[in-house]
Order: structure tokens, then sequence, then C-alpha cells
């Protein structure tokens, strides 16, 4: 029960994301750059998630999160690194141009597209806490991937998780 309260709580304040509240929206194209750092976590300048790789290639916590968390469970569609596979699109391209509102509305909601040449299905994932609870880190960790900052598998170094991260991580998923 209460892993159900908290993805319900998870998914409103998804949907308030994605409906402007508290955070702007920059399309995945845009620049990347993370200016402001706060518990860990790395925005743009326009309050996006974003990565932040050091000079000697060590990623932030929440793009080695975000690679685990897509290794989890989107590689099955999108193949590996989000490089795309025979029946969903490479998200490495599709982050060039979604932005980071219509990719949660795309994870949280599904999306069909249904013709004479192709039948597309995205399932909804806005009640799988493996999912919602790390939303925001697949992003970073694809938004990397898409700008061609970070290569194809696993990170070689990474920060620690933050206190923030965790406390996040147990708000969300419960304690461990």
């Amino acid at each position: 029960m209460r892993r159900i309260s908290l993805v319900a709580t998870t998914l409103a304040a998804v949907l308030a994301l994605t409906a402007g509240v508290g955070r702007a929206t920059a399309d995945g194209s845009g620049d990347p750059t993370a200016v402001k750092e706060d518990g860990g976590k790395w925005v743009d300048k326009s309050g996006t998630p974003t990565f932040h790789i050091g000079k000697d290639g060590k990623v932030d916590w929440y793009t080695f999160s975000g690679f685990r968390r897509y290794n989890a469970d989107c590689i099955v569609c999108h193949g590996p690194d989000g490089a795309g596979s025979t029946y969903a699109p490479a998200l490495i391209d599709s982050l060039k141009s979604l932005t980071y509102s219509q990719f949660v509305e795309t994870v949280v909601n599904g999306k069909k597209s249904v013709n004479t040449a192709s039948d597309l299905v995205m399932p909804a994932f806005g009640t799988n806490p493996n999912v919602m609870c790390y939303l925001d880190d697949i992003f970073i960790y694809l938004r990397a991937r898409s700008d061609g900052a970070l290569g194809r598998g696993r990170p070689q170094a990474h920060e620690d998780m933050s206190k923030a991260a965790k406390a996040a991580e147990d708000s969300c998923m419960g304690p461990s």
C-alpha cells in the first residue's frame, strides 16, 4: 500500500512538472551545459536536468544512475545505450528534439502511433516506481548520450550517491 501511495505522489509531482510548475523546459538539443548543482543533481541554464562529466571522465551520480535504470527497464525495447532497435526508436536521436516535458509525458502516459506502415506502442510507465522514481536519472543519461558527451557502455567512474539522492530514493521507493 505504501508503494502505491509513493508512486501516486511521484506521479503527481511529475505531472506538475510537465504542466510547467517548478521547472523550465528546454529541448534535448538545447545547450546541456551544467550551470547549477543541488545535492549532486545538475541543471542547465533553463533548469532542465542535465549531466556533469568531469575532465577526468567521471560522471555525476544521476548520469550513472540513469545508465543503470535505463539498462534495467528501457534497453529491452530501445536497445543498448539508447541506440534503438528494430522496433523502438533510438532515444539518443529522439532527445535531439524532444523537450523534457515531452519525454516525461511519453514515459508516464505511453504513446501509440499506428498507421498503414507501422504499429508502434510505447507502454505507460506512470505507475512503475522503478522508472518513475528515476525518471530524471534516465533523462540525464540519455541526454548525455544524445549530446555525444558520453560514449557507449558503462561509465568508467562516477560520483558517489549524494545524501539528497538517497533521501529522494528512500522517499519514493521506501528505505532499503
